[in-house]
């Protein structure tokens, strides 16, 4: 507990920088260059302010200090409030996440309850006014708003009351206070520009300084330098000044000198370097240096020996109104010590570290700089790893500068922030201040922030406030007071591995520090126990109470083991958990992790005890598993685990107990042979329990024999080969050792080899891999394989497939070089008769792959081919015949055993693409199989015409006739040419097909009989066959749309309008005869009927429109009419024939489409003729002119909406056309006003009133030239004629001139002339006074002109009015029905190309 106020001392003289560990940096990574000649303050304000990149630096380390505690209230910050995880109670187990970063509460906010009062006792009581600055040093100065400076000791009593109301009310309020290092010297500015100074001791007035700086400006800041007889200041006029104080016998005098002046640049924060006691005599004070922020850029200058600019540097982008920071800090790097000048205004803060070489040249470093999202009104250092910021909403933030992390945000609200708006706007003097200074005072608070030793002060406007760093223990204790145990916990192991942040009050050794930090951890520990005990519900569900501890243990587990104290976790705090149940099972089950990933090996016995019994009354079987095989068996009850895992079928931990804590590794296999053995000498199905165990069997076998341990590890070095030697003379045991009379012999063998073959032999086979010189294994080995041969020969117990694996087993071990293995080759004959056997169906496609992998094999294993060949043609083992065949390179009888393998018949065109393809087989061998597969083809067509096809087109070209002459199948013959002549990639296209066009007619003879509906697409899509000849094939075969398609491309256009409208009235009868057979009209069979045939009606109609609509782009008028009116005719006729109850609505259906005819026809036929040609029809002209009036009044509405459209266009197109050619006049005319009066190439003036003959050329962006100039610079870009040359300009299109660049391509600027203006002086005869005179050239359109007209139309960049109206019209067009248009696609009659108004640039 912190003291009260009133008792403890506020500030310590004790609380002085000390140096602590610091990590080392790269010296030498900065950006600024060594300055030899440092500008001088005119050259810094005439130099244009340019924007820097932001750099990245490696960031240094900085000090650290040790604070005192002040009367702290208690405040949780915005981080730490938010450190509770509600995520959490949503998971089974909470876990500890070290990455996870947990500060607690950073700084301790107090208030100054004795200043506070005696501030709002001053305004009530004595009129000293509101409170307007702060100073804190080893006293605290409160200035008021009328004059007075309130002094308060330590102990926060006041000690003095400086100045008079009346001196207020001449001076104005006080707006800015300074004390001096050694605390005896107090200098107060005032709002009218006076400055006193006090005397601290004794409170008398040593001088009033009223002419240091031009009057009617406000004191901004007056500030002490480390040398007592200096101080600078700064006015709201922007200036600084330098303050030196002299005592000439008695005599006390100030003189002042501008460092800075206002009219050049306004600064509004200044700040000296001043050294705290221990590097007073560091060797950067000597220069005094002083750090000062206009409202552009940083300056530092040093003051000593004379004045000196070290370093400017600007700003980043940020908002005119925020308001410029300082903060000097004196930083170790590299166990050297140099201050870090800490600058920002805005959101962006930067660092500059001063840096003093030997040979007296300072140098300035930068270091990494880092963005906030808020607007910074203060900035502070607080400890030289640590500042604390305040934003524009008086959010305090708490910032580790190395890590740019920040720490905490507490609210200032509460303050109520003094800020000193009033004295930067001079209101006091008339408020004659620029608008850019008073801007940045809204914001300003320079004079209510104050930080001395690693402590802030805040000045509100009735109390005073306080900021130091909390010491460690005070954070973690701040999070134990809210019962954020967890966070309490990562909060001091980082203080634990010192990754903390703003670390106080940790000192010592490394060692000593984690035994301070250990030992409170332990102390939280003890208190999460009990709390979790403590707080854990009584009543209610089991998994309440479960979930409540599996928040606590996860975390108490982690912790003990990260401090390596398994102790105290297994005997304080398991006893303690041990009293709840719910507790003592969350406990247990929680450790299964922790085991499971080896951080905790050894259990204590009486836990084993409780674990054993816990996991196996819960049925937690593998969890108990899992955590046997990873605990140190010294801490096991193996009698008593050995039996669980047995009776719980536990056989990893079984095998693990057995291995680790007896060395005995045949005993498992002993108890697991005895369960499988049994159901597989008996022939029975293993269950899957027993496959299970057969296959960790066969795994244990591999391990032991590889040296490796089971489940995990390695077998030790020293039993690695007395382990295999037990493991073969076990598995070559004669008989087992409760065997029985009928047990076979070498019964583990047997069992083996009938739970899994491969994987047994797989076994021996990794096993015979590390077998080279030990005598001992290779005799184990020839022993195994002798077994196996006796065992599993002429047994038929075994499938061919098992004698087979066998086998090629053998072979590979026979055919490895350092073989040693002796086999009978007589066996492998034996084993070949068993395989081929032809008689034997069974397993036939297993028995064949067996064959085939042993053949595979080679080596030793050679068998008389001729032999093998006739016992696998025997039994149709097509496989091993393509392997005997392959051998002898006897490739064309492989096509025959694919085509007799049903499973690899499809294969057989691949095999042939490939054979007859690829290098490497000779021209005899290709020859044969090509003869092979023209013998087969037939056979191959029938199985795949496709592929067939392809093989054909890429290897048969030349027999293409003589194949198709062996097909006799219509059918057969219609599928292969169709395949055959469809285009296919990767074909040549170059490479034709003999008598290609006789092929292409015989397909379309075959396609008229076998596939109608694809007659037209082939005749659309080839191009070989004969006109004649295939006119005749379609109308052999009545295909009407074929036969209208070729006559339409021979030019008979009538001879195929007259096939298809034959076609269309023959279904429009149809459609009649349809309508008017009787019948309900309502009945499905009806509907559908009718519906078909109006269908077949209207494709038929569109086809014959289709080619009507085609070929009238190319007739004349009586032509037209020759195609459209008989269709027409055609149409109406059968309206009068309609009869009977459908007839109504075919009579509809008809009418439709007579409109869709007349829409369609009206494009090309005159509207009279069309009403002339309707009149005619017996259907409209015998009857009322009611049944015509829809028809005719649709003929006008289209031919007034068509006039509409006409009329709009034609007004669009003329308002454009004169609007663009008025702004094109005025453009051309416009006058040209010149930017300067010299040549922009030789940079010479041009000759006004001298008799010069020069001509000069200007163009429309401004720039002057000499003609000659131009000519030596090559500006001549284009030639519209022999006379008239076409110029850009060469400061703006050039690569040489200007800061444009390179690209010469024309964009939308004023860097070429519209009007190219040639200004030629003139001058009169006999001596008469010369004038220049402008002579303008004939405006005339010429090229370049031409060019800007086509640019200016282009300029647009929306949608012009005509293509908007032609976009609705044809919206309308669509919406609108029964308008005469036409409705089928072609080319546009017209197309309008109108230049829609341009956007000039003024």
């Amino acid at each position: 507990m912190s003291e009260s106020p009133d008792s403890s001392s506020l500030l310590s003289a004790s609380s002085q920088l000390t140096l602590v560990e610091v990590d080392a940096i790269d010296d030498k990574e900065f950006d600024i260059p060594q300055v030899d000649t440092p500008p001088t303050l005119e050259s810094i304000l005439n130099e244009l302010e340019d924007e820097e990149e932001p750099f990245v630096l490696e960031d240094t380390c900085v000090l650290n200090t040790d604070n005192i505690d002040a009367h702290s209230c208690d405040t949780a910050s915005l981080a730490s409030s938010d450190s509770g995880d509600p995520a959490h109670l949503k998971r089974k187990k909470r876990t500890v996440d070290l990455n996870a970063t947990v500060h607690g509460s950073v700084l301790r906010h107090s208030l100054l309850k004795g200043i506070s009062a005696q501030i709002v006792s001053a305004a009530d009581k004595v009129d000293a006014g509101l409170p307007t600055a702060i100073t804190v040093s080893g006293v605290i100065a409160v200035g008021t708003s009328h004059g007075l400076a309130l002094v308060f000791d330590t102990n926060q009593a006041l000690r003095l009351c400086l100045g008079t109301k009346a001196t207020g009310a001449e001076f104005g309020a006080v707006s800015a206070l300074s004390i001096n290092h050694d605390c005896s010297r107090l200098l107060c500015g005032f709002a009218r520009g006076q400055i006193t100074m006090w005397d601290l001791a004794n409170g008398k007035l040593l001088r009033t300084i009223t002419d240091a700086h031009p009057p009617g400006t406000a004191i901004l800041h007056v500030k002490f330098t480390d040398d007592p007889t200096l101080a600078v200041c700064n006015d709201s006029g922007g200036s600084v000044f330098e303050l030196a104080f002299r005592r000439v016998m008695g005599m006390r005098s100030c003189d002042s000198r501008c460092l800075f002046s206002g009219s050049k640049g306004e600064v509004c924060c200044i700040e000296p370097l001043r050294a705290p006691p221990d590097f007073r005599d560091h060797p950067i004070t000597h220069y005094s240096l002083l750090a000062m922020a206009s409202l552009t850029k940083i300056l530092v200058i040093g003051l000593k020996p004379s004045l000196k600019v070290w370093m400017t540097f600007p700003y980043c982008k940020s908002d005119p109104s925020s308001v410029p920071q300082l903060a000097w800090q004196f930083v170790s790097v590299q166990k050297n010590v140099n201050p870090i000048l800490a600058f920002c205004k805005g959101d962006t803060v930067q660092f500059l570290m001063i840096k003093k070489e030997e040979t007296g040249t300072i140098h300035v470093i930068k270091q990494r700089q880092f963005h906030l999202s808020c607007d910074i009104i203060s900035l502070s250092w607080i400890n030289s790893r640590t500042l604390v910021l305040v934003d524009s909403h008086e959010k305090l933030q708490v910032v580790d500068r190395p890590s740019q992390e920040i720490l905490e945000t507490l609210d200032l609200e509460q303050v109520q922030l003094v800020y000193n708006s009033r004295h930067f706007k001079s209101l006091a003097t008339g408020g004659n201040v620029s608008q850019a200074l008073a801007l940045v005072g809204e914001k300003a608070c320079y004079q209510s922030v104050s930080s001395y030793t690693g402590q802030i002060v805040y000045l509100g406007t009735k109390s005073a406030h306080i900021m130091t760093l909390r010491n460690w223990r005070e954070r973690v204790d701040c999070l134990l007071k809210q019962e954020h145990f967890v966070e309490a916990l990562s909060l001091a192991w980082s203080f634990h591995e010192g990754t903390a942040k703003a670390v106080v009050g940790l000192f010592g050794d490394p060692v000593k520090r984690k035994g301070v930090v250990s030992d409170k951890m332990v102390e939280i520990l003890f208190q999460f126990t009990e709390h979790a005990l403590k707080r854990c519900p009584e009543q209610g569900r089991i998994q309440v109470m479960e979930q409540h501890f599996h928040d606590v243990v996860p975390v108490l587990v982690d912790f003990c083991l990260l401090l390596q104290r398994p102790d105290l976790l297994f005997n304080e705090l398991y006893s303690r958990l041990a009293e709840n149940v719910v507790a003592k099972g969350v406990f247990l089950e929680a450790l299964e992790s922790y085991i499971v990933m080896d951080r905790l090996g050894h259990l204590t016995t009486p836990i084993m005890k409780d674990l054993l019994a816990h996991y196996h009354s819960n049925g937690l079987m593998d969890s108990l598993e899992r955590c046997i095989v990873h605990l140190d068996v010294t801490s096991l009850d193996i009698q008593q685990v050995v039996q669980v895992c047995w009776e719980n079928q536990l056989y990893d931990a079984m095998i693990y107990v057995f291995n680790s804590g007896m060395n005995d590794y045949i005993s498992p296999m002993e108890k697991l042979f005895a369960v499988i053995c049994p159901p597989l000498r008996e022939g029975k199905n293993l269950t899957d329990g027993e496959v299970v165990m057969g296959n960790k069997l066969l795994v244990y076998i591999s391990c032991c024999l590889a040296g490796r341990a089971y489940p995990l590890g390695d077998i030790p070095e020293d039993l690695v080969v007395q382990v295999k030697n037990q493991v073969f003379e076990f598995l070559i045991r004669l008989h087992s050792a409760d065997s029985s009379e009928d047990e076979e012999v070498f019964p583990f063998i047997h069992t083996l080899l009938h739970f899994d073959t491969r994987e047994f032999l797989n076994v021996l086979a990794m096993t015979f891999e590390d077998f080279k010189n030990d005598k001992q294994a290779l005799e184990y080995q020839q022993r195994i394989v002798d077994i196996l041969l006796q065992v599993m020969v002429d047994n038929p117990d075994f499938t061919p497939s098992q004698v087979g694996g066998l086998f090629t087993f053998l072979a590979r071990q026979l055919t490895k070089p350092d073989n040693t293995l002796f086999v009978n080759r007589k066996l492998f004959d034996q084993v070949l008769e068993f395989l081929c056997r032809p008689d034997d169906d069974s397993r036939h496609t297993e028995r064949q792959q067996v064959l085939l992998e042993l053949l595979q094999v080679g080596g030793v294993v050679q068998f008389n081919e001729g032999r093998l060949l006739a016992l696998a043609e025997k039994a149709k083992f097509y496989q091993i015949c393509e392997f005997l065949y392959e051998k002898e390179h006897l490739y064309d009888r492989i096509i025959d055993c694919y085509l007799r393998d049903p499973l690899r018949k499809g294969e057989i065109f691949s095999y042939l693409h490939n054979l007859m393809s690829m290098p490497g087989y000779t021209p005899e061998e290709k020859l044969s199989v090509r003869n092979k597969a023209l013998q087969h083809i037939q056979e191959l067509i029938t199985f795949d015409a496709s592929k067939s096809a392809d093989l054909v087109a890429f290897h048969l070209v030349e027999e293409v006739q003589q194949i198709i002459s062996e097909l006799k199948d219509d059918q057969q013959l219609f599928r292969f040419l169709s395949c055959l002549l469809e285009p296919r990639e990767g074909s040549h296209p170059e490479t034709t097909l003999p008598q290609e066009h006789d092929l292409h007619m015989l397909l379309l003879d075959l396609l008229c009989r076998f596939s109608p509906h694809q007659v037209l697409t082939f005749l659309q899509t080839s191009q070989q066959y004969r006109l004649e000849e295939a006119t005749q094939i379609t109308r052999k075969h009545n295909h009407s749309e074929g036969t209208a398609y070729l006559l339409e491309r021979k030019g008979d256009v009538h001879g195929a309008f007259i096939v298809l409208l034959e076609v269309l009235k023959g279904k429009l009868t149809l459609l009649i005869d349809e309508s008017n057979k009787g019948g309900d009209p309502k009945e499905n069979d009806d509907v559908e009927e009718s519906e078909s045939a109006v269908a077949s009606v209207e494709e038929s109609l569109n086809d014959t429109i289709a080619l009507c609509y085609r070929s009238s782009q190319n007739l004349d008028q009586p032509q037209r009419e020759a195609l459209w009116f008989p269709l027409l005719e055609a149409m109406m006729a059968p309206q009068k024939q309609v009869k009977g109850l459908k007839g109504k609505h075919t009579s509809e259906v008809l009418k439709e489409l007579t409109m869709k005819v007349l829409n369609s026809m009206s494009s090309f036929i005159s509207l009279p003729a069309i009403i002339q040609q309707i009149l005619q029809d017996p259907v409209y002209g015998e009857g009322k002119l009611a049944e015509i009036q829809g028809l005719i009044l649709g003929m006008l509405d289209t031919f007034n909406y068509e006039q509409t459209l006409l009329e709009t266009t034609t007004s669009l197109l003329n308002h454009d056309l004169h609007w663009s050619l008025a702004h094109l006049r005025a453009a051309v005319t416009r006058g040209l006003h010149p930017r300067q009066d010299y040549c922009n190439i030789c940079l010479q003036q041009y000759k006004r009133w001298q008799d010069s003959t020069e001509e000069i050329i200007v163009f429309s962006c401004g720039h002057p030239y000499h003609f000659q100039c131009l000519q030596q610079k090559d500006s001549v870009w284009n030639f519209a004629s022999e006379l008239q040359q076409q110029w850009s300009c060469y400061k703006c299109s050039s690569t040489h001139g200007g800061r444009g660049g390179s690209s010469t391509i024309p964009k939308r600027t004023c860097t070429t002339s519209l009007a190219q203006t040639h200004v030629t002086p003139a001058h009169h005869d006999g001596g008469a006074e010369v004038h220049r005179k402008k002579v303008f050239d004939e405006a005339t359109l010429d090229f370049q002109q031409e060019q800007s007209w086509d640019q200016l139309r282009c300029l647009y960049r929306g949608p012009s009015r005509l293509s908007i109206l032609s976009e609705l019209s044809h919206c309308h067009i669509t919406e609108k029905t029964g308008i005469l248009l036409p409705v089928q696609p072609g080319p546009e009659s017209f197309q309008l190309k109108l230049s829609p108004p341009p956007l000039l640039e003024e």
